[in-house]
């Protein structure tokens, strides 16, 4: 077999599935959903004080953990190493379309989570099922079973075959060995697999391992409990050093800002020509904001479906904070980040381009900053390690008709795919990922265009609710 060629097709592939057509798709669907829920994002104010409200209705975890299920999913290494590589190809105006296609995005979310709740099934010992297979099955009809079952086979594949598994647990590893090993030249490592690695290597590969499978057998509620702890954590700790970063760096914020803006539009006039049309800030922006959110991919709603709500519109205006965390703030803050110290312009590109942003612009020893870098990067893959295993289990569950042996033994060739993911070369695993994720986005986008109308009279109904309910208390 020539692999030379088989991965110039993958990436031929790749290339088409995260074309223009899609995100031109993507961006569509958000703007249509804007318009028929009536500007729902003007409801994050009202998500952020739900979350914490007493829920009555069936399902398995609260709407808490669902947003946290969901959000370990979606918060990964794209926030770090996915905003730097945005800004190195498309210049910092892709920071400003990446914000842009979140703020369509947020309409997105919220129909696909809420019609999720209103479609998914609970059987008699109260075990969820939902997400865009249940919405396209009982919302669209029993005809479009197959545009179900496609969708579920795509998102499968994609957590087995690299986003949830192998990219993470290399991930964690190689950031591992650049913090406790950064001087290794394969020499006085262990030989595996023909090649020989670092022990830093060996040794989080399998304490990375252990702890999954650790989480993993019990089930989503282990899932959910410890997505709770570990990822406002971990969110709030990467919040908390760019904030020192960028009030070390207040003076330059103003034209970090005046950048971001005017290579949006003139990309030349920033990058030298590095970057030469909008199209390219644009696209660069939109992808890999939608990559890091995935508002339209139909992976959240499987996580909102298991919520203990009894109102969809509800449990929607909850999980649509997921992409205002993500990307609004999170993914805004490593850009920023990037920008306001010029590391941009340094030719640097992924995790080095983030980590070189962290040793300029901490008021820290470089090796603090590019520990901390490590922690939240090592965090950040185990949190979505564990969110693909739940999406992917819930898939073939329907799939299989609920044989929970199929999923059981999914279940631990996701492990293994996970303890020798930091042993293979990964580049292609990550291009495959990209296209399962992309053509999970085709039946999904479909369905949420089709049931625009039930989310639009969804909607109408609770801003009708809410509007009674402050009518009674004044």
């Amino acid at each position: 077999m020539d692999f030379e060629k088989l991965n110039q097709w993958i990436l031929w592939l790749d290339d088409k599935v995260w074309g223009v057509p899609l995100i031109v798709l993507i961006m569509a669907a958000g703007l249509l959903l804007t318009v028929r829920t009536r500007g729902i994002q003007r409801y994050l104010g009202a998500g952020f004080k739900s979350v914490f409200e007493k829920e009555e209705g069936e399902g398995e975890v609260s709407s808490f953990g669902a947003l946290c299920t969901a959000l370990s999913a979606t918060i990964g290494t794209g926030n770090i190493v996915g905003v730097a590589t945005a800004v190195c190809t498309g210049g910092p105006g892709a920071l400003f379309w990446m914000i842009v296609a979140a703020c369509v995005g947020i309409a997105t979310k919220y129909t696909e989570c809420m019609l999720a709740v209103k479609y998914r099934v609970v059987d008699a010992a109260g075990h969820v099922l939902g997400g865009p297979f249940y919405y396209i099955e009982r919302g669209m009809g029993k005809g479009w079973k197959w545009l179900a079952k496609l969708f579920a086979a795509f998102a499968a594949l994609a957590g087995l075959m690299g986003i949830g598994t192998i990219t993470q647990s290399s991930g964690i590893t190689s950031a591992a060995q650049t913090v406790f090993d950064p001087a290794f030249d394969q020499t006085g490592g262990l030989e595996l697999f023909g090649r020989s690695y670092s022990w830093s290597v060996v040794i989080s590969g399998f304490i990375v391992t252990l702890l999954v499978c650790l989480v993993l057998i019990g089930g989503l509620q282990r899932i959910a409990g410890v997505s709770s702890v570990i990822v406002p954590f971990m969110a709030l700790t990467y919040l908390a050093f760019c904030l020192i970063l960028l009030a070390r760096n207040f003076t330059r914020l103003p034209g970090a800002f005046l950048t971001i803006i005017r290579a949006a539009f003139d990309p030349a006039a920033v990058t030298g020509g590095a970057v030469g049309s909008i199209f390219v800030a644009m696209q660069k922006g939109v992808a890999r904001g939608i990559f890091s959110n995935e508002a339209g991919l139909g992976s959240a709603p499987i996580a909102a479906a298991a919520a203990k709500s009894s109102d969809p519109a509800r449990q929607g205006i909850i999980s649509m904070l997921g992409t205002f965390i993500d990307t609004i703030v999170i993914c805004t803050m490593t850009g920023l980040a990037i920008v306001v110290t010029g590391a941009w312009e340094t030719g640097l590109d992924g995790a080095a381009l983030t980590t070189y942003a962290f040793q300029r612009g901490l008021p820290f020893a470089s090796s603090f900053s590019a520990f901390v870098l490590m922690v939240c990067l090592a965090l950040f893959a185990f949190t979505t390690i564990l969110g693909w295993d739940y999406y992917a289990e819930r898939c073939l569950e329907y799939l299989t008709g609920g044989r929970m042996g199929i999923v059981k033994v999914y279940r631990w060739f996701y492990i293994l795919a996970v303890f020798i993911g930091p042993y293979l070369t990964v580049s292609a695993v990550w291009t495959i990922a990209d296209i399962f994720n992309g053509l999970m986005a085709f039946p999904n986008l479909v369905a949420l265009v089709a049931l625009s109308g039930v989310a639009a009279r969804e909607t109408k109904e609770f801003m009708a609710r809410e509007k009674a309910k402050k009518a009674g208390v004044g």
